[in-house]
C-alpha cells in the first residue's frame, strides 16, 4: 500500500521545522534548568533522601546560591569534591547535614574540581552503556516478535500488583510494558525515592520501581525466549532526571515529550524544552526509544481537523529530536484512532493519517493509540473499534502499538480485560500481517486525497509557526486548541541563563559521543 504524495512538499514540511527549531535551541543552549543540574549530580552517583525525606539531588542544589548556580551545579561540587576526598554520596550527606558547605572550597582551581570529576562522569556513563550493551545481547538471544509491537499498560499505585499484572501481560502476548506514573506526579518538582505502594490512577515512576519491574520483565523474558520491553514516563518537572534513572536501570522506552506537559499539565516551556533536550541526548546516549503525545491533541479536539497540527508536530519532534543526538530508530513518533465512530468513511480517514505518517517517518518506530475519546462503556461496540484501530496499525506497518481496552471510560483495566485485548490485537495481527502488501490505493481516491490535504494543510500551519515563532504560536492555541505563555506555568522559576563559564561533564561527553556515532555512521 503506498499513497502518492508531494515529496517537495515533505522536504518543504522539514526545513520549517528546522527554522522552527533554530530560535528555540538557540535559547537553550543559554539556559540550565533546577532538574538538568539534579540530574547531573545523579549521573555522578548522588542518590538517597535525607532524613526529612528530600532527594540528595534537590538538597544540594538547593544549598547552591543562585549566583553560583548559573555556572552549573557540577563544579562547585567538584571542587568539594577535590578538597574533601569524599565520594559523591558520601559529599551529598555531608553537606545536608551540615557539615560542609560548598561555599567553603570556592577558591579551588576548577583544574582540580574537573580532575575530582571525571572518574564519576566516566563510571555514569559507562554504567549507562553497559545497560545499552546488555539490552542488546538479550535481544539478540530473545528475539522479540514482528511489529506492530503489543503494549499495554499497568497501573494500579501498587509496584508489587503492577509486576504481577506487567508478567500476567507479557504472557498473555504483550511485548511492551508501561507502568503509567501516578496522577499529579509531573507537577512534582522532585522524585519520590524507594519502592511506593500507593498512588492514584498509577504508580510512582521511581529508580527503585524501575528495578523491580525490569527484573521481573527479565525473568519472564528468558522464560518466553522474547524480550519484553518496558516504558515509563519522562515528562514534567523532572524529566531529565527520570531519564538518569531509566538509563541506569534499562528501560526501554520513556514517553519524552515537552509539548505534552506544556499543553495537558501547564509546565512552563522554556523549562520543558531545556529539559528535553538534556534528557533526550540521554536517551540517544541509553538506546531508548522515545515516545512523543500527539495523540492527545485529539482528545481536547477533533480529530479530523487537528490532523495537520499533529502531522506539523511530528515534524517538529523529529527536528527536535535529531539536534538532541536521536537517530530515527529511536523516535517513536505519536499518532492516535480517535475520528468519531459514527462519521461515515472514519476509517478511510484513519488509514490516510496512519499510512501518511509511515510514508513520510520510514524509520521511525511510529507509537500508535488506540480509540479513547468516543469510548462509552459499550464493551461490545468498543471491542469491534479496538478490532478497526488494530486492522489499520498492521495495514499500515505502525511499529508500537498501545492495545486498546473494551473497559476503557468504565474502570481501570483487570488482567482479564488486557487478556482480551491482547487477544484481539494477536488476532488480527496474524490474520492481517501482509494485508497491506497486498493493497494497492486508487489514484485520487479519498484516501489519497485526504493524505494530499492533510499534508498540504500542515505545511500551510508550519508556515504560520515558522512566522510568529513556536513558543508565540503555542500561546494562540495552535495546538490542540490550548493556549500557553511562554512565561507561564509551572516551573518557570527553575529556569536560569547559563554564566559564561558554564559547566556540565555530561552535556559534553554526549555531545562528543554524538560527533563520534555521526562520524561512524559517514564512513559506513
Amino acid at each position: 500500500m503506498e499513497l502518492k504524495i508531494d515529496r517537495a512538499r515533505v522536504d518543504r514540511c522539514r526545513q520549517l521545522a528546522a527554522a522552527i527549531a533554530d530560535p528555540v535551541e538557540a535559547f537553550i543552549a543559554a539556559h540550565s534548568t533546577v532538574s538538568v543540574e539534579r540530574a547531573v549530580l545523579r549521573l555522578l552517583g548522588v542518590d538517597g533522601v535525607t532524613a526529612e525525606d528530600v532527594p540528595f539531588p534537590n538538597a544540594v542544589v538547593d544549598a547552591i546560591s543562585q549566583e553560583t548556580l548559573a555556572g552549573g551545579a557540577a563544579m562547585p561540587f567538584g571542587r568539594a569534591l577535590a578538597e574533601t576526598g569524599l565520594d559523591p554520596a558520601g559529599l551529598a550527606r555531608a553537606l545536608t547535614e551540615g557539615r560542609i558547605a560548598l561555599a567553603q572550597f570556592a577558591e579551588t582551581p576548577a583544574a582540580a574540581a574537573r580532575g575530582a570529576l571525571r572518574p564519576y562522569v566516566e563510571s555514569g556513563l559507562a554504567r549507562i552503556a553497559a545497560q545499552r550493551e546488555d539490552r542488546a545481547s538479550r535481544l539478540a538471544r530473545c528475539p522479540q516478535l514482528p511489529p506492530p509491537l503489543l503494549y499495554v499498560i499497568v497501573a494500579s499505585g501498587n509496584i508489587y500488583e503492577d509486576r504481577t499484572a506487567g508478567v500476567a501481560a507479557a504472557e498473555a502476548g504483550a511485548q511492551v510494558v508501561a507502568v503509567i506514573r501516578s496522577t499529579g506526579q509531573s507537577l512534582l518538582d522532585f522524585v519520590p525515592f524507594g519502592p511506593t505502594t500507593e498512588g492514584f490512577g498509577g504508580t510512582y515512576a521511581t529508580q527503585a520501581n524501575f528495578a523491580i519491574m525490569r527484573a521481573a520483565l527479565d525473568e519472564v523474558s528468558e522464560r518466553l525466549g522474547r524480550y519484553v520491553m518496558l516504558t515509563n514516563y519522562a515528562s514534567g518537572l523532572c524529566m531529565p532526571e527520570i531519564a538518569v534513572m531509566a538509563a541506569f536501570e534499562r528501560l526501554d522506552m520513556l514517553l519524552n515529550d515537552s509539548m505534552y506537559g506544556i499543553l495537558f499539565r501547564d509546565i512552563n516551556m522554556k523549562r520543558t524544552f531545556v529539559d528535553q533536550h538534556f534528557s533526550r541526548m540521554l536517551n540517544a546516549y541509553s538506546g531508548i526509544i522515545i515516545n512523543t503525545g500527539e495523540d492527545n491533541y485529539l482528545t481536547t479536539a477533533d480529530a479530523v481537523d487537528q490532523a495537520p497540527a499533529v502531522l506539523a508536530s511530528q515534524f517538529i519532534n523529529e527536528e527536535f529530536a535529531h539536534r538532541a543526538g536521536l537517530p530515527d530508530h529511536q523516535i517513536g513518533l505519536g499518532d492516535a484512532y480517535e475520528i468519531d465512530p459514527d462519521r461515515e468513511d472514519g476509517f478511510l480517514y484513519q488509514v490516510a493519517q496512519a499510512q501518511l505518517a509511515r510514508e513520510i517517518f520510514t524509520e521511525a518506530p511510529l507509537k500508535y493509540m488506540p480509540p479513547t475519546k468516543h469510548m462509552t462503556g459499550d464493551i461490545f461496540k468498543g471491542h469491534l473499534i479496538d478490532a478497526m484501530f488494530n486492522l489499520t496499525s498492521v495495514m499500515t506497518g505502525q511499529t508500537i502499538h498501545l492495545c486498546g481496552m473494551l473497559t476503557e471510560a468504565i474502570h481501570t483495566p483487570f488482567l482479564g480485560d488486557r487478556a482480551l485485548s491482547l487477544e484481539n490485537a494477536r488476532y488480527i495481527m496474524n490474520t492481517a500481517r501482509h494485508l497491506g502488501d497486498e493493497i494497492v490505493l486508487r489514484p485520487g481516491g479519498a484516501i489519497e486525497q485526504r493524505a494530499q490535504a492533510v499534508l498540504s494543510e500542515c505545511e500551510t500551519l508550519l508556515e504560520r509557526v515558522a512566522a510568529m515563532g513556536l513558543m508565540k504560536a503555542i500561546e494562540a492555541a495552535t495546538f490542540a486548541d490550548v493556549s500557553r505563555a511562554p512565561d507561564g506555568g509551572r516551573g518557570f522559576e527553575g529556569v536560569f541563563a547559563r554564566a559564561s563559564d558554564y559547566f556540565n561533564p555530561f552535556d559534553s561527553a554526549l555531545r562528543a559521543s554524538l560527533r563520534t556515532a555521526r562520524s561512524t555512521s559517514a564512513c559506513r
